[in-house]
């Protein structure tokens, strides 16, 4: 079930790790600061920051990375607006898709990469993965327990998902990853207002917390989708590159 968790033999302290997953953290943190009383405006203005900081965080990294992310920043984006404007299943406090919102995805599908590869995560991969399930579940039980106010079924279904993922995904140490910087943003997210799930998913008429607590899982198939494609895609330039090479000789 863990063959694809790393060895903790393989574990390497890289400083520049740890330097992202801070700077995402944060910007997450003072983004909701100010999204409190936002404009359009300002929500420009952070978006055109968070593009700033993106480009600067992918100086270093490899062009295999640069183009997950990427990939990365199209589908989550389409996703968002597919999910949010056209189905409603969560609405942001303009009606609209945030223009931080596509570098911020950028950002934190760097992080639970850069989480994923650092020293700590591999050297304590399975009590750390042991912990998150621990936490998760619980969350995801909280909401199916009929104690809470607001039900919350979807956030269940979505941890089923991020098992699946867990056990049978080639990355899980990302998607581990991930759930610590989703929950963060959702977290402060829906405490400042910046958006609000539907208390009834749109598309299976099942009840959701807000956020759900296993929102965690949709970005674990953005990082699935980005991880599965960049190999791929840069096979592909590079063919079609040498064909123009080839044709233009």
């Amino acid at each position: 079930m863990l063959r694809h968790f790393p060895q903790a033999e393989a574990a390497c302290h890289a400083r520049r790790d740890y330097v992202i997953a801070g700077i995402t953290f944060a910007c997450v943190a003072a983004s909701g600061l100010l999204e409190i009383r936002a404009s359009i405006e300002m929500q420009q203005t952070l978006g055109m920051l968070a593009w700033l900081f993106l480009i600067g965080l992918l100086f270093g990294e490899n062009r295999v990375t640069q183009t997950q992310v990427v990939i990365a920043v199209v589908f989550a984006t389409v996703g968002e607006h597919f999910a949010s404007l056209y189905m409603g299943g969560y609405t942001y406090r303009f009606e609209n898709v945030p223009a931080y919102v596509p570098p911020g995805h950028g950002m934190v599908y760097l992080t639970a990469v850069a989480l994923a590869r650092s020293g700590f995560f591999v050297r304590h991969a399975k009590g750390i993965a042991g912990f998150v399930i621990l936490v998760w579940g619980a969350w995801a039980a909280w909401g199916i327990s009929g104690y809470p106010e607001r039900g919350d079924w979807v956030g269940a279904l979505l941890f089923g998902i991020f098992l699946v993922w867990l056990i049978l995904g080639r990355s899980p140490m990302v998607y581990i990853a991930a759930f610590f910087i989703t929950t963060w943003l959702e977290l402060i997210g829906t405490a400042v207002g910046a958006w609000r799930w539907a208390s009834i998913d749109p598309l299976l008429g099942w009840p959701q917390g807000n956020p759900p607590s296993g929102v965690g899982a949709w970005y674990c198939l953005v990082d699935a989708v980005a991880i599965g494609s960049a190999q791929p895609l840069l096979s592909l330039l590079k063919n079609v590159h040498g064909l123009v090479r080839l044709k233009s000789s």
